[in-house]
């Protein structure tokens, strides 16, 4: 089904509506949101991306639909396990807990910007050449197979190249000045950690682009549905990150469901090209008669694996005692470093969380506590932490 210009006007303008708003009413003046906020938001829009999904049904079909909801639900999960790496990078940077709102919707704008670019090359790729199926179905599987290694999300990602030459190119700070991109510092006017903060964050924002683009193309090539499923599954994505937060490291399979997606959506891939095969050199050029992955099984498929690595992730005694251990570490070392929040409220509830997954890790198996990476530095994390406290309360 083609979508007229007006259409797409309208969708283009109800997005930067929305962004619009979110800057205007809640990013503007710097605050900690509530868990009750953050939920009523998070849910606004997903109805809206729901809604929307509806509409593409009635007026577009059961096929449209169909594929709106496979890409949206896809690119979802994906959104989230990207949450894993701004944690990261905004953990490096020590950013302000008041101040990390803003951050994030830059880094939504930037993703929404950089990815509209790679769907548009990539939609005048794949109407040009044939053949970029198996390239998109190959860089999936190969993410697919990176997701499956061992170790941290993100690790390292804070300090990447563009942030390293920002440092030796220009004159930077190592200290916020409220959400100012640049300050003054002995006379001189200097980057801020903020800046540098929201440029790896777009600088990642790059790399998610270049799994996330090929994957929806493997569900559909329908340039109005891959840009509308990209866009709302980014919208809500900086208050589902205040919803979740501490709920991320408890999601431990949840980079195994994401590989088994992407693996699916690889072959997927593979096999549309194989059916639409001109390569000279594969079956003389002629198209290869193949088994071909209807909408409705993909749709089937993602939403069933999410749900068991969910699930999974939820009732496994190894990611509850890992989210309370993480959690308990990066409370500690939050309530410790001074420079994290000016808000004294937002202080208690540090210290608070804090000490109720202490009273969770005492209940463990020792088989799980002692699991735990740098075990020893988070015992002295977690007492300075309370000495700090007792110090404050008797002052």
């Amino acid at each position: 089904m083609t979508v007229s210009p007006l259409i797409w006007g309208i969708t283009i303008v109800v997005i930067l509506a929305l962004l619009a708003f979110d800057y205007f009413f809640h990013i503007r003046k710097a605050h900690v949101p509530s868990l009750k906020e953050a939920a009523i938001w998070s849910s606004i829009y997903v109805g809206l991306a729901v809604l929307f999904g509806v509409l593409v049904l009635i007026f577009g079909g059961g096929q449209m639909g169909s594929e709106y909801f496979a890409g949206y639900i896809t690119e979802k999960a994906l959104s989230v396990d990207n949450l894993f790496v701004f944690l990261i990078i905004m953990a490096s940077f020590r950013v302000p807990r008041e101040d990390q709102q803003k951050v994030l919707l830059f880094g939504i704008v930037f993703s929404l910007i950089a990815r509209t670019g790679f769907i548009f090359l990539g939609a005048a790729l794949i109407n040009s050449f044939a053949w970029v199926f198996y390239i998109f179905g190959l860089i999936l599987l190969l993410t697919a197979g990176n997701l499956l290694k061992p170790g941290d999300h993100g690790d390292g990602q804070a300090n990447n190249f563009i942030i390293r030459l920002a440092k030796r190119l220009f004159h930077t700070t190592d200290k916020y000045d409220g959400d100012k991109l640049f300050t003054t510092v002995n006379g001189k006017r200097a980057l801020t950690p903020m800046l540098l903060v929201m440029v790896a964050i777009g600088g990642t924002d790059i790399l998610f682009a270049l799994d996330s683009i090929p994957a929806i193309f493997g569900l559909t090539q329908n340039v109005f549905i891959v840009f509308t499923a990209t866009a709302f599954s980014l919208m809500g994505l900086r208050q589902l990150y205040f919803l979740i937060d501490g709920l991320l490291d408890r999601l431990i399979y949840l980079s195994y469901g994401l590989a088994a997606i992407l693996a699916f959506i690889g072959v997927k891939l593979i096999l549309h090209a194989l059916h639409e095969n001109n390569l000279p050199f594969i079956n003389d050029g002629e198209h290869v008669n193949v088994i071909e992955i209807t909408t409705g099984l993909s749709l089937s498929v993602i939403i069933g694996v999410l749900i068991v690595t969910v699930v999974l992730s939820l009732i496994s005694p190894a990611g509850k005692a890992q989210t309370a251990i993480n959690n308990a570490r990066r409370h500690a070392v939050d309530y410790l470093d001074l420079d994290y929040t000016a808000d004294a409220n937002e202080r208690e509830r540090i210290y608070r969380a804090l000490t109720a997954e202490e009273a969770q890790i005492v209940q463990m198996p020792l088989k799980y506590r002692n699991k735990a990476k740098d075990v020893d530095k988070i015992r002295e994390q977690v007492t300075e932490a309370h000495r700090q406290h007792e110090a404050f309360l008797n002052r």
